[in-house]
């Protein structure tokens, strides 16, 4: 995987695409493409899949009404949604009010930018992949408090509030985690991650399993599981938005197609999270097992991007939300802890073994 070219070279060869406006021509129909794939998956799962799934958790009906199991409800909702009055809050700020929502939506999208969907199917490689990726997806807290702020409203302040000390509590314990792959990886080049977690863990048989980092590590697969859930807002982590305690938080007072844009950068956040996870922890694009291999990559990369999402999912149906204080308390006091002496015990392993 290391040695693929990224997705502008291969499109520029494609073409014949050549000097600077060739590469400027593949970067822009490369961002194309894997924007296209990515808002696919979150115009798939913010309108129809959550629903679904939230009702077989639930035992409910959910939706079925519009086209064949409720399919066309997609397009329905996105009608509805963007044909709606844009109301604007009196006395908004309105410079930053119409920031927060784009914001949210963009810091998702660049992340994307990094992650290898499979062989060939990545937009940038750079050195500091990893780095890149942690520092553009933190910048949806701007998103959130600027929104917050400028509604001119308390519940939306509150919100912002919430999610900002969310987000702050727990991505250090994210990052801190994610370092420790680092450490196996011995490089922040995505790539380089990615091929680390292809070599052979253990054999049975003609079975190869393969050594990704979920397996080499569980327990720190586990806790960037949880502070991934805290990230993306979901229980019992869903306090930025607290229907019952906030109206609707941070996005009370959008409409039409700013609020499309704070729930489709929802969604590409959560996807976003599930596409960080499946690169660190569970090898990318590459099979579980070696026998496997010869299903392309960018299927195995979907199937467990789906995976993780279905997970938040089920974290939002089954587990109780905590209370504020209690968010805080296990972020500081329980997770970043957990994640120095994560990161601790993997450099002495490595230490060792090396």
């Amino acid at each position: 995987m290391a040695s693929s070219a990224p997705l502008v070279d291969h499109i520029s060869g494609l073409l014949n695409l050549e000097g600077l406006l060739g590469e400027v021509i593949a970067g822009l129909l490369g961002s194309v493409l894997v924007a296209v794939i990515v808002l696919l998956f979150a115009a798939l799962a913010g309108p129809y899949m959550k629903r679904k799934l939230t009702a077989a958790f639930t035992d409910r009906i959910s939706v079925d009404r519009v086209g064949p199991y409720g399919i066309l409800t997609i397009a329905v909702d996105a009608i509805r949604l963007l044909t709606k009055e844009l109301i604007v809050p009196e006395n908004a700020d309105r410079p930053a009010w119409d920031l927060g929502p784009m914001l949210v939506v963009i810091s998702a999208t660049m992340g994307f930018a990094v992650i290898p969907f499979g062989s060939g199917i990545h937009l940038a490689d750079p050195q500091v992949g990893f780095v890149y990726l942690f520092a553009v997806s933190s910048i949806a807290s701007l998103g959130i408090v600027s929104g917050a702020y400028a509604s001119n409203n308390k519940y939306s302040m509150l919100g912002g509030l919430r999610g900002v000390s969310q987000n702050i509590a727990y991505e250090i314990p994210l990052v801190l985690t994610g370092a420790s792959v680092v450490l196996f990886a011995g490089s922040l080049r995505i790539s380089d991650i990615v091929a680390a977690q292809s070599a052979e863990l253990f054999s049975i048989g003609a079975i190869t399993v393969p050594a990704w980092f979920g397996f080499v590590n569980p327990f720190a697969f586990a806790l960037f599981m949880v502070a991934n859930l805290a990230e993306i807002g979901r229980n019992p982590f869903d306090l930025p938005e607290a229907p019952n305690d906030l109206v609707a938080g941070y996005q009370t007072e959008y409409s039409s197609v700013y609020f499309v844009l704070f729930y489709l950068g929802e969604f590409l956040h959560i996807f976003l999270g599930a596409g960080i996870i499946t690169t660190l922890f569970l090898g990318g694009p590459t099979a579980p097992i070696t026998a496997l291999n010869f299903i392309p990559g960018i299927v195995w990369f979907i199937a467990k991007v789906w995976g993780v999402f279905f997970f938040t999912q089920w974290a939002r149906s089954a587990v109780p939300r905590v209370r504020p204080d209690q968010l805080l308390d296990i972020g500081w006091k329980g997770m970043l802890g957990l994640a120095f002496v994560n990161l601790l015990l993997t450099a002495v392993i490595i230490g060792v073994i090396v």
